[in-house]
């Protein structure tokens, strides 16, 4: 991985009847991460989301929470980091994953976007996939016809605690992210 890590982009929908779905897993990454490190998200209408900046082991680092709603993310992302000079190489994206199951974090370099609109647009609006993505499992319902409802109905309270489980998991690599050294974060994160 080229760099260090400057931008966090947690995905989700904005509003009160999408902040306890699935779908909202990578907003309840970011804001666990600002609540540890003492930032503060605000609404910020030229980036089209709340931002907040923390440092994380003496790296400053912008966390961004997308208020387009999630299939217009790419949007805020790209506002963002336009506006700092942000590569896409330096930016972590944390999304909800159907293929992991809950509680399972898997951190990922590159690729397609697997069926998530809030992938698909912002590889299209930062013109590439070299993004690096944190993937956060909330497991699938079985059936193509049931992934909707599963995203956008509120999780269970053993999954939401499996959850938040894999976030504490990943919050703990988020240092040697930052610091460019993927493969060692990997090896830690894939193996609990």
């Amino acid at each position: 991985m080229s760099g260090r890590v400057q931008l966090i982009v947690g995905l989700g929908n904005p509003g009160r009847e999408y902040q306890d779905t699935r779908h909202n897993a990578g907003f309840w990454f970011v804001d666990e991460v600002a609540r540890q490190q003492g930032a503060s998200f605000k609404p910020e209408k030229k980036f089209h989301g709340d931002a907040a900046k923390c440092r994380i082991d003496g790296d400053e680092v912008w966390l961004l929470k997308p208020q387009t709603f999630m299939n217009l993310s790419g949007q805020s992302v790209q506002a963002l980091a336009n506006f700092y000079k942000v590569p896409v190489e330096s930016i972590l994206v944390v999304h909800d994953e159907l293929d992991l199951d809950a509680g399972v974090a898997r951190l990922k370099e590159g690729g397609g976007h697997g069926g998530h609109n809030g992938l698909r647009d912002i590889i299209q609006k930062m013109g590439g996939n070299k993004f690096l993505r944190l993937r956060l499992g909330i497991g699938h319902p079985g059936d193509k016809s049931r992934v909707t409802g599963h995203v956008l109905n509120k999780v269970s309270q053993d999954d939401r605690i499996d959850i938040e489980r894999a976030i504490d998991n990943a919050i703990r690599e988020l240092p040697t992210v930052i610091a460019g050294d993927l493969a060692k974060a990997m090896n830690h994160l894939h193996s609990k």
